[in-house]
């Protein structure tokens, strides 16, 4: 099938298939990028950046504030088309954000399946909303929801499509630290069960060691560093292999260790 072209982003369509296991290390990446560039005003955001994702990879991308995070994401989901390099993208891609952006004026299993073509979308919905714990707010108003059921409804809205590439631009961050930890958790849940590629963005050093395979740091438009987090599930962050990357990590992004996240 010819690819179907999108500025600088090529996406190509491929026969779905789920793994409950890594998937073996031959198969094309999900996400592959080279010399990617983005400017604003004559400066570079993302300055010939060379990424690979390889499907049901979670990787979690560090960054300070004006890094370009937000600026590959968009990128990454089509959103940008002033990018240069060279940049593809198999497969389906699905995004939450940091806001839930649910629509106030339908109910929650109607969120849910928006836009999703389907002979029974209810049911379908249903069913999303039962892995993130949600099925008895089916028919709820977005509005009466809590911070941390908008943004589980957001997950699900996202996996129901059973995208290649799920985006996560700071989905978490906006949440109490109890509700964050347990966001986590399920998350990984989600993650386990559908293994989408992830890329998520995110502030929190200690997030992207709960969560990804791989941590990164952007900085200058590039990444800068890249480590594997080899620790099984779930993981205890005060195990010392967890200790010595967030120093690791927090050193690399120019933080000190004591007292900071």
């Amino acid at each position: 099938m010819a690819p179907e072209r999108r500025g600088t982003v090529t996406t190509l369509t491929r026969q779905r298939h789920r793994h409950l296991y890594p998937v073996a290390v031959s198969e094309p990446p999900v996400v592959r990028s080279r010399r990617l560039t983005r400017r604003y005003h004559g400066e570079a955001v993302l300055h010939r950046l060379d990424l690979d994702v390889a499907p049901g990879e979670f990787v979690a991308l560090l960054g300070r504030i004006g890094s370009g995070k937000s600026t590959l994401l968009r990128a990454l989901a089509g959103l940008d088309h002033d990018v240069t390099g060279d940049l593809q993208v198999r497969g389906t891609v699905a995004m939450a954000f940091q806001d839930p952006l649910l629509l106030p004026w339908k109910r929650v299993w109607q969120n849910v399946c928006l836009g999703l073509r389907s002979d029974r979308p209810r049911d379908i919905a249903y069913r999303a909303l039962g892995e993130v714990g949600l099925m008895q707010r089916a028919t709820a108003w977005p509005l009466t929801l809590s911070g941390g059921e908008a943004q589980r409804a957001a997950l699900a809205r996202a996996l129901v499509r059973e995208p290649d590439l799920l985006l996560l631009d700071e989905p978490f961050s906006a949440l109490d630290a109890l509700t964050r930890i347990s966001m986590h958790d399920l998350m990984h849940r989600l993650w386990a069960h559908h293994r989408p590629a992830v890329l998520l963005v995110t502030h929190d050093v200690d997030e992207a060691l709960a969560l990804a395979d791989r941590v990164l740091v952007l900085s200058d438009g590039r990444i800068s560093h890249a480590c594997p987090v080899t620790a099984p599930h779930p993981r205890d962050p005060a195990g010392p292999h967890l200790i010595a990357l967030r120093k690791h990590l927090l050193a690399e992004l120019g933080v000190g260790t004591e007292g900071t996240r």
